[in-house]
């Protein structure tokens, strides 16, 4: 019997309520879920990939199925390959999501055409999240509780608290 393996790729810095959605409906959806932490040198990230891989591996122990933390730095194409991926997942939100991940699909299809992106969207209550606004937010003291776990919301406090937050 083959293993279907999907890969839900992000930087989760840091990982949200939605990401967490995501990799619950996505693990029930394969038989071997990838939670692959990129190291997105375009992005400027608030934790490093240690520590989203330890926060990440946190919050998705008690997830139902077979669930991997892997962090990777290629093209998601090759990780997913390396991984034997046949699925990528991704979440959307909103109209402006689908465009980006549209044209990423089809680029990534281009490069690999035997790996499929499955879109599932965020529960509606978790749509406006994304970790960028989490980390304004916190940054500029404001209550992110809504948006992440309790033990995330504290290692952002500390974060902020390490950076001097802005505004004071």
């Amino acid at each position: 019997m083959t293993i279907r393996t999907g890969i839900y790729p992000g930087t989760f810095d840091p990982i949200t309520l939605g990401h967490m959605d995501i990799i619950r409906r996505g693990a029930k959806l394969v038989d071997r879920l990838v939670v692959g932490v990129s190291t997105n040198p375009s992005k400027s990230p608030m934790f490093s990939v240690e520590e989203r891989m330890k926060m990440v591996e946190r919050e998705v122990a008690g997830i139902e199925g077979e669930v991997h933390v892997v962090s990777f730095n290629a093209l998601l194409m090759d990780f997913a390959e390396r991984e034997g991926a046949t699925i990528i997942i991704r979440g959307l939100r909103a109209v402006a999501d689908f465009e980006y991940e549209y044209q990423m699909a089809g680029m990534n299809q281009q490069l690999n055409n035997r790996i499929e992106t499955v879109f599932l969207m965020a529960d509606v209550s978790l749509q406006p999240i994304a970790s960028r606004l989490v980390k304004e937010i916190a940054v500029f003291g404001g209550d992110v509780s809504k948006f992440v776990s309790p033990a995330v919301r504290e290692e952002i406090t500390a974060r902020v608290a390490e950076m001097g937050r802005k505004g004071d």
